[in-house]
């Protein structure tokens, strides 16, 4: 096997581990809410805070090491950085985590899928680009998919409780304006240095409201601990990390379209594991969804390349 097809399987690799990863550790976050009690709050903000400070460190190791501390000398760039921390980071932590806290890993997963419909509107309200047929196909896939996702066919009732539906479309939302407004802070000051930055801050942002040494959880055991190591460790550091890593052997292209496998997994584990009911329009409406998502993703032409990001989440994190 030659170095260059050997490099290829290592992204493939990664980016499938990174994107399951993140699958999975919504699954065992529902599993924390829902048996253990544990705060929506409280896991955002420790999550947030321990990734980042990893983050940070790894930064420190490799090439980016000398634009760690760098960044707060330049006023502009900080202030885009609590921006990006409070709006974006921590946004799409809280409304993701709300949603599967209130619905389920799945279901909360696919509607912040819906990113990339948001990015559309966005970049046509804005003029930044027309509405053409490529859109219009998407926004068709993504609408219906999501009706059946949340109806399961029957359409005068719900899947999840409202209240999920409304944070997992504010999730979608929030990675929308993550994917579009971090830019260029990512590459001009290195993607783990911003990233871990942006999670310490929006950490640190919740934790002034809710201190991480608070927590009233019930129904602790080596259990809880267990999950919780997986979300953090698993479900957060190694996932962003994989990731990162996967694009220094993939195209972007490459790494959107494996990303799938993201939701895919919070779908299986929610099913098999915590035993959540899927049925066969929910099912559909998935494929319609991860439909819209693979259809972005092919697509070549300059204005769409971002969109198919907000999969990955430099992600997901998720």
């Amino acid at each position: 096997m030659n170095m260059n097809k050997q490099n290829r399987w290592i992204g493939f690799v990664l980016v499938l581990l990174g994107a399951s990863f993140w699958g999975i550790g919504g699954t065992v976050a529902q599993r924390l809410f829902q048996e253990s009690h544990v705060p929506v709050e409280w896991l955002v903000s420790v999550r947030l805070l321990l990734a980042g400070i990893v983050m940070i460190i790894l930064a420190l190791l490799f090439k980016t090491r000398e634009k760690v501390f760098q960044i707060w000398k330049d006023k502009q760039a900080v202030f885009q950085l609590f921006i990006f921390g409070i709006f974006g980071m921590l946004a799409v932590q809280y409304t993701y985590m709300a949603s599967i806290n209130l619905g389920n890993a799945a279901v909360a997963t696919l509607l912040q899928y819906q990113a990339p419909l948001f990015i559309i509107f966005y970049l046509v309200l804005t003029k930044v680009s027309k509405l053409r047929g490529k859109d219009i196909v998407a926004v068709c896939l993504a609408l219906s998919g999501s009706l059946l996702l949340l109806t399961n066919g029957v359409f005068h009732t719900l899947s999840v409780p409202l209240a999920s539906v409304i944070w997992g479309i504010l999730s979608g939302v929030a990675l929308a304006f993550y994917t579009l407004y971090a830019g260029n802070l990512l590459s001009k000051w290195g993607s783990l240095n911003i990233i871990g930055w942006a999670m310490i801050i929006g950490g640190a942002s919740l934790a002034i409201l809710h201190p991480p040494w608070k927590i009233e959880a019930t129904h602790w055991g080596g259990d809880t601990i267990i999950y919780l190591g997986f979300v953090i460790v698993f479900g957060t550091m190694l996932a962003f990390w994989f990731y990162l890593e996967s694009l220094k052997y993939l195209k972007p292209q490459e790494t959107s379209l494996l990303g799938s496998v993201e939701p895919l997994a919070a779908i299986i584990t929610s099913v098999l594991w915590l035993n959540i009911s899927f049925g066969f329009y929910q099912v559909i409406g998935t494929v319609f969804i991860l439909a819209m998502v693979l259809y972005l993703s092919l697509t070549k032409e300059k204005e769409t390349v971002s969109t198919p990001q907000v999969i990955i989440k430099h992600k997901k994190l998720s």
